[in-house]
């Protein structure tokens, strides 16, 4: 028995060293190390939704229960997508058009459009995405001058309406974020996108703990109200509308649906274990989220504001807010920084899936790729980035540019990619194929997993994301 365990062994390490050298054939960039791959997923995954959309969103669906609700729905909806982009990317060692056109090769349906749309996703998040990082990149200028700096949430208010409405701040800071996140992408996977994560997230997360434990010193009985808001549950709060916005959230927040996990998980190692690894990003992202709610909650009610505020929250409450505190200018400063690594963090993996795209297969040099890339986003995003001011009348679909951008990729696209991604490897893929790439071709023994896994992504996530997508399109 113990003979025919260690020839089993050095059968599977066999196959593993075959695997290896097969992988590391292919001329293209990796995360040189195993933490250097989990970092960089993780800052995709962290963006403006956890500073900005996360304490909002849970303001308005009730608090602690919502985020009961939504733990819930991301281990069900957007954890499993997040598994089977990494698992495929992984295993093609492609781009995300190209790796679903590997996994599927022996059949004949074109599985190879969920990548597609995942890019396209990905090109028309950043049209609009852009000019929001450039509106906090503005901040973190303008918080050094003490610009932005009141406790009247009209004159912060009339801050931000200047910024958005003016053409030419509007388009200078759209392209000053788009230089920045090409210097990254052109320096290379490890030199540019690892070695800038390991920085921004470790510095994101001392920020955001700063700012945290100073909201939570405030005041006594603000901090009481706002850990309350955020950790005592109110399951009376929780509606139908609440539930569908949780589970949207959860798909969203981890970046999933639009090829960047499948682009990034091409670059992973064969020895990671991918659904470990997923989960600790999962619960190191709804961390960030969590943190960031304490450094806003308290705060807010501190100084009487709404936690209901809605989007506004960051731009023009929160300045307001530390505008109200001792030594307001230099927090309000650490927010907008941390909020800025947030943004760029994850601009990097959306930017990443063309870029990956036109290097492979155009063979294109990874600095034309980037150039391309930025040209085009820097001319179609400037119809977001003026939606506000030049082209406010512009309204196809009813809708501003910036807001129909929104629209296809977070209503369309996004859930579109995730639901056929989820049917593919559930039903098509097959289990063998499962179990290799999450069992590291048997290193690892975790069937129980791997079970669990194709359980919930079979039967459990389609359904939910169908639900994501139709209240999406206004079905309900």
């Amino acid at each position: 028995m113990k003979v025919q365990n260690i020839s089993k062994a050095k059968r599977i390490s066999n196959n593993m060293d075959a695997i290896n050298e097969k992988r590391s054939n292919v001329s293209r960039g990796a995360f040189a190390t195993a933490l250097g791959a989990v970092v960089a997923t993780l800052g995709s995954a962290v963006g403006l939704g956890n500073i900005w959309k996360f304490p909002y969103v849970t303001g308005e669906n009730g608090g602690a229960a919502f985020l009961i609700v939504y733990v819930i729905c991301t281990l069900l909806v957007g954890l499993p997508v997040m598994i089977s982009e990494i698992a495929m990317g992984r295993k093609a060692r492609a781009n995300a058009i190209t790796t679903m056109q590997r996994v599927s090769e022996k059949n004949n349906q074109p599985w190879w459009l969920i990548g597609a749309v995942g890019a396209l996703a990905a090109f028309v998040i950043l049209a609009f995405y852009t000019e929001v990082a450039g509106w906090v990149y503005a901040y973190v200028l303008k918080s050094l001058g003490g610009g932005v700096l009141s406790s009247d949430p009209a004159v912060t208010a009339k801050f931000f309406t200047d910024l958005v409405t003016s053409p030419a701040q509007s388009l200078l800071w759209q392209w000053i974020v788009l230089v920045v996140i090409s210097v990254i992408i052109i320096l290379g996977v490890s030199k540019g996108i690892e070695r800038a994560t390991k920085f921004m997230i470790p510095s994101l997360f001392v920020l955001v703990l700063v700012v945290a434990i100073r909201s939570l010193t405030l005041d006594s009985g603000a901090t009481s109200q706002g850990l309350a808001f955020l950790f005592k549950p109110d399951f009376s709060k929780i509606t139908a509308e609440a539930v569908l916005v949780a589970m949207g959230l959860a798909f969203f927040k981890l970046s999933v649906g639009m090829g960047t996990m499948i682009t990034y998980g091409s670059y992973w190692q064969d020895d990671q274990n991918v659904p470990v690894k997923t989960t600790i990003i999962m619960f190191s992202d709804l961390l960030v989220s969590l943190l960031a709610g304490l450094a806003i909650f308290p705060a807010v009610y501190a100084f009487g504001f709404e936690p209901t505020a809605g989007p506004s929250l960051l731009f023009i409450t929160i300045p307001a807010v530390f505008a109200s505190m001792p030594l307001g200018q230099v927090f309000m400063l650490l927010f907008f920084l941390l909020t800025a690594f947030a943004a760029t963090g994850a601009m990097l993996s959306l930017i990443e899936v063309p870029v990956a795209f036109l290097n492979e297969r155009f063979n294109l040099s990874r600095a034309k790729a980037t150039i391309l890339t930025s040209i085009l986003l820097a001319v179609i995003g400037s119809t977001a980035a003026l939606s506000s001011s030049t082209l406010a009348n512009f309204r196809p679909f009813r809708k501003t540019m910036f807001d129909l951008f929104d629209f296809l990729s977070s209503n369309i696209m996004l859930p579109v990619g995730g639901l056929f991604i989820a049917i593919f490897v559930g039903w098509v893929w097959g289990r063998k194929n499962v179990e290799a790439e999450l069992s590291n071709h048997g290193m690892l023994k975790n069937q129980t997993v791997i079970s669990g896994f194709l359980f919930i992504t079979r039967f459990i996530t389609p359904v939910l994301v169908v639900l994501v997508l139709l209240r999406g399109l206004g079905v309900f």
